[in-house]
């Protein structure tokens, strides 16, 4: 079986008619996502290289507070959220229960697990944290229950502003990762290779969804 990258969302058995439209298998798949892309990003946090731009303002925001990381994962999601109701998206399920849920397992991944000591060792939990963010991205997305916060914020203003989604994307990125960086967020190698490899990651893992979902 030859996997290739995916250049849509597959349409999956489990794929939601709406939002809020929940099954047992639906909702495990959901979690099963949302947590693998909490233990992604954490390892990346773990490896001391360099965040996810997200994480960088986490926890920039968390030294400055002595507030878990993983709180302000919440707290900053939740904002994003709010930002929303301006730009009139509507939430699914699978929004609310990303909050709660990546959250959760970033904070978990960093009490759980030690630094690798090698720079080696650093690089390569960081290469999986990437691989481990795109297959859970593959999952939730396909479960067709809402975008995350960042997701929406981005498509939203896409929509009302008529600028490419990619440069849209680019901006509120860069925006974040610039403050998170001013605040004390750790940037690095690890960020690099999260910004270069994510979308691949998350296509590869869609590519893999599709080609064993497939009729």
């Amino acid at each position: 079986m030859r996997f290739r990258l995916s250049r849509t969302i597959p349409h999956t058995p489990w794929r939601a008619e709406n939002t809020w439209s929940l099954s047992p298998m639906r909702f495990t798949i959901l979690i099963i996502g949302l947590a693998l892309f909490g233990i992604g990003d954490g390892l990346l946090i773990v490896a001391h290289i360099g965040n996810a731009p997200w994480s960088v303002l986490a926890q920039g925001l968390s030294l400055r507070t002595n507030i878990p990381l993983g709180w302000w994962t919440f707290i900053i999601s939740t904002v994003v959220l709010l930002i929303w109701i301006p730009l009139r998206e509507k939430p699914g399920f699978g929004t609310i229960a990303n909050i709660v849920v990546v959250a959760t397992f970033i904070q978990l991944t960093v009490d759980l697990l030690p630094t690798p000591p090698s720079l080696w060792g650093q690089l390569s939990l960081s290469i999986i944290g990437v691989l481990t963010v795109g297959a859970g991205s593959s999952l939730y997305l396909t479960c067709g229950l809402g975008p995350g916060p960042r997701d929406g914020l981005m498509t939203a203003l896409h929509y009302r502003t008529g600028l490419p989604v990619g440069r849209v994307r680019l901006f509120i990125e860069l925006v974040v990762l610039a403050l998170g960086w001013s605040l004390g967020g750790r940037v690095g190698i690890g960020t690099v290779l999260f910004a270069l490899f994510i979308g691949y990651s998350v296509a590869f893992w869609l590519g893999i969804v599709g080609r064993l979902t497939a009729h």
